[in-house]
């Protein structure tokens, strides 16, 4: 049945959408025109959102004390008597299924979960909140975990039904809170942090829609990988106006994927090359050596130094970016070639020893007097076509942009070691002018964009002439809205929503398109996903897209596996938000089997005692085990366990030194969506699989300072067996598999 509303959703959109488009141009009329087009764009949005939400429409229900029941899915439905028969998720009327309890069920009988593969269900579980309440007939259906406690009169009692409730309770306080302010989701592998932040992230957009629209969320994840892998979660929910980003991409135009080494990382995520970036940008305002000599038609034209030195002093001292404030100088540098030029032609006449009838014209030529703000402009104009002027002035203050400043930089040792602070690892970060960008350059070219700026002068030009028109557009929407009852639809509420919409710049962008390709928006809500990675100079580029510092960081200290990555959450948040921001602990890990994560508790152990392991609340169908073998034995390995998961999923995890080598053995191995992948640890941040083979763990721990933060990850990426793979024996961490070892 539910599927019949969706289908007949669609149609009644692409009805519309059929309708609209084959008026074709025949309306005539501007209103008519704007009319059309806000239609087809409200069923076009409407048709996607349907589409995204085909898997998995209806995955619960719950049974109220009173008999009444209802179904929750990806959206809400209603049927031809515009009675719900699904409530979306993030209504409130669907809370209940999230947040009820064996302690607190809340007016609950029962909850059940629907398993669905297309549009077949394939399973049911049941969690009863009352038993004695229940209808014989009720109790008879029982599915799943809660036909069992049921049987053992356990229904309240039961410890996978409370651990589950706890998982559902403190997952929900993750997704419902507030949106201002900063949310701190701290939790250990497979306690459901990603899980938990994307719901949050459409809950937001549901409840907040006026705020948010217009804004957008940003959701911030570690690696392309990562991001192709929750790709689809939020379409599925119901929301497509969200712009996914790892760091590497926050700056339009550059798409950084290659990582720096553990030196180079730990010196370019300190803040302190904030300071670097500043004094790079200094450094290009420059004097002469002596005085400003620029030769122009044979003659010298000559800016005494300390009038260049004034000149930079007052430019800037206006405090303006870099290309900004270049405007300023270059003027001014130019009204002083022009007097130059002035005196040099005044010098030319006394060398020539001319003769003048006119008396006027014998007389010396006085600057003050006979040059107005005219002559010295048009003379400036005039000066500015000449290439040695131009070159002057570029070589004093050159116009920048972000490529430009970073790349000659970190290419020229003279320049860092000039311009870094002491006790700085300058030396880690020189490189050659050609070199790709890395993941942490792109926090540098933020900054290097904030400090240079633009020169705006054009733009600002356009500005007030589409100023104008903006008015004018805004009064011709609201026109529109009254006219065609599009206000009393609720289609658009604001003039200015339906104005910007159908503006005639980037009229069919999404606030996501427009968000995506601007470095200066300002978003309504940013979520960062393993946070612990993002480095000093990362977030100084996260917080600049969130001024209202609405944020949701999700991640777990205990698996930073950057050198410039997180030690505590309140040493990279209290900078910016001065402890205002508060956390919930996720304690419960319901993916990675008890059996592996008393292997992934030695290691934790070994590196951070101080962080805490999560709770798992389910055993595993076999223990993890050593391998000793080596590359030639893992195709065979590969088979015997692809064999014993069946239709899963299996991942090798190796040192990032022997990722091509082991790659090279399992072809498409690139491909999330085959059965075997080959990742380095980074890749396999905030990902699981059915079956993981962790390949050489002793080079793992030794990769990186943080190794054995890596280690940590990498075991606990299974859901149902772990295998580490050996040649020269186990490393320490891992005494407890070396029991089990076999060859």
């Amino acid at each position: 049945m539910l599927y019949g509303r969706l289908d007949a959703a669609r149609e009644r959109a692409r009805e519309v959408l059929r309708e609209v488009y084959g008026r074709g141009g025949a309306l005539g009329t501007r209103q008519a025109m704007v009319e059309r087009e806000v239609r087809a764009s409200e069923q076009a949005r409407r048709l996607t959102q349907l589409d995204g939400v085909e898997r998995g429409l209806c995955f619960g229900r719950i049974d109220e004390a009173g008999g009444r029941r209802t179904y929750i899915g990806r959206i809400g439905l209603r049927d031809d008597e515009h009675e719900s028969v699904l409530i979306d998720w993030r209504a409130p009327a669907a809370r209940p299924f999230y947040v009820a309890t064996a302690s607190d069920p809340g007016g609950l009988l029962r909850r059940r979960h629907l398993h669905t593969k297309d549009r077949l269900v394939v399973g049911l579980d049941d969690e009863v909140f009352d038993l004695e309440r229940m209808s014989e007939g009720d109790r008879r259906t029982l599915v799943g975990e809660a036909a069992l406690l049921a049987a053992l009169r356990r229904g309240r009692t039961g410890r996978m039904g409370d651990v589950v409730a706890t998982i559902q309770t403190e997952q929900d306080r993750v997704i419902r809170a507030g949106l201002q302010g900063a949310l701190v989701v701290q939790g250990g592998p497979g306690t459901g942090k990603t899980v938990a932040a994307l719901h949050r992230a459409a809950y937001l957009l549901y409840t907040h829609r006026d705020t948010l629209e217009r804004r957008g969320v940003l959701v911030v994840g570690p690696n392309p990988m990562f991001l192709r892998y929750i790709g689809q979660v939020l379409p599925a929910l119901g929301e497509t106006q969200v712009v996914m980003s790892t760091v590497g991409e926050l700056f339009p135009g550059v798409r950084a994927v290659a990582a720096d080494g553990p030196a180079a990382a730990v010196v370019k995520g300190d803040v302190r090359m904030a300071e670097v970036v500043a004094e790079a940008v200094r450094e290009r305002q420059r004097l002469p050596a002596g005085d400003l000599e620029v030769w122009l038609d044979g003659r010298l034209l000559r800016v005494p130094h300390a009038v260049c030195a004034a000149l930079r002093e007052r430019a800037r001292a206006v405090r303006l970016p870099h290309n900004m404030a270049r405007k300023l100088f270059v003027t001014e540098l130019l009204k002083e070639l022009a007097l130059a030029e002035a005196r040099a032609v005044e010098e030319a006449l006394k060398l020539a020893e001319m003769e003048f009838e006119d008396p006027e014209l014998a007389e010396p030529l006085d600057l003050e007097r006979d040059l107005d703000e005219v002559d010295l402009a048009l003379a400036s104009a005039r000066l500015w076509q000449e290439d040695p002027v131009r070159q002057a002035v570029e070589e004093l203050w050159p116009e920048l942009t972000p490529q430009r400043l970073i790349g000659e930089l970190l290419a020229s040792p003279e320049t860092l070691w000039q311009v870094a602070p002491p006790g700085l690892d300058w030396q880690a970060l020189v490189r050659p002018q050609d070199s790709p960008w890395t993941v942490g350059d792109v926090p540098l070219l933020d900054e290097a964009a904030e400090l240079l700026g633009e020169d705006d002068s054009a733009s600002r030009s356009a500005s007030r002439e589409a100023e104008s028109a903006w008015e004018e557009q805004q009064r011709y929407a609201q026109e529109v809205l009254e006219t065609t009852g599009l206000l009393e639809e609720g289609i658009f509420d604001r003039a200015d929503v339906l104005a910007d919409r159908h503006a005639d710049a980037g009229a069919d962008l999404s606030t996501a398109d427009r968000a995506a390709a601007d470095r200066q928006w300002a978003y309504g809500h940013v979520i960062v996903d393993e946070a612990q990675e993002l480095s000093a100079m990362a977030w100084r580029t996260v917080m600049r897209r969130v001024p209202a510092r609405s944020l949701t960081v999700v991640g777990d200290i205990a698996q930073t596996g950057s050198a410039a990555g997180a030690r505590s959450w309140g040493e990279v948040l209290d900078p910016y938000l001065r402890g205002r921001w508060r956390e919930e602990r996720l304690l419960v890990n319901y993916r990675t089997p008890a059996e592996i994560m008393r292997v992934a508790a030695d290691v934790l152990r070994a590196v951070d005692p101080s962080q805490s392991l999560p709770e798992s609340v389910r055993d595993g169908e076999a223990e993890p085990r050593a391998v000793r073998t080596g590359l030639a034995g893992l195709p065979a390995l590969v088979a015997e366990e692809l064999r014993e998961i069946g239709e899963g999923r299996l991942a090798l995890l190796t040192p990032d030194a022997r990722q091509a080598e082991t790659a090279a053995l399992f072809p498409g191995c690139d491909d999330l969506e085959a059965p075997v992948v080959v990742l380095t640890v980074t890749q396999c941040k905030g990902l699981e699989f059915d079956a993981v083979i962790v390949v050489d763990p002793q080079a793992i721990l030794a990769q990186s300072p943080m190794g054995g933060q890596d280690l940590y990850v990498a075991v606990t990426r299974a859901t149902r067996r772990l295998t580490v793979t050996h040649e020269n024996g186990l490393p320490e961490v891992l005494a407890q598999l070396a029991k089990k070892s076999t060859l």
